[in-house]
């Protein structure tokens, strides 16, 4: 959200490059923003705008490469998230989003950050090895 939003935080991670995220980010994305909308953060005309320039970002265009690496929902990355609800403080789609990214670094060990503002998805983060940023 904070790619397309201005809020806080919104600097750090506008600064950072490859992004890996779960599939479940299509609905978590687009679910905040039109959320910022009917709190009235946002219009309806900047919601629409800023959701479809994240499912362009997600999913590319034939005019814009997707920015993101997106991992599939898999049985394996849903079996690990509810387990990291038994000994972590997590609502369902951050589990999701935590096992995804731990699936990321079993396939590529050099990655080691995780981006989040959450608290408790930061320490589950790092109790799972994972760097959290901002720093």
């Amino acid at each position: 959200v904070k790619l397309y939003a201005d809020e806080e935080g919104a600097k750090e991670v506008r600064s950072l490059g490859a992004i890996a995220v779960s599939a479940i980010a299509r609905v978590e994305v687009t679910a905040a923003l039109w959320r910022k909308c009917r709190l009235g953060e946002l219009s309806p005309a900047q919601a629409s705008l800023l959701a479809t320039a994240f499912e362009a970002d997600l999913l590319g265009t034939d005019e814009v490469v997707a920015r993101f690496a997106v991992l599939a929902l898999s049985a394996t990355i849903l079996e690990r998230a509810a387990g990291l609800l038994a000994t972590n403080s997590l609502r369902a789609c951050d589990a999701v989003q935590l096992a995804s990214a731990l699936a990321a670094r079993d396939a590529d060990p050099e990655l080691e950050s995780f981006a989040c503002f959450d608290h408790e998805l930061r320490d589950a983060a790092a109790a799972a090895g994972l760097r959290p940023l901002p720093g």
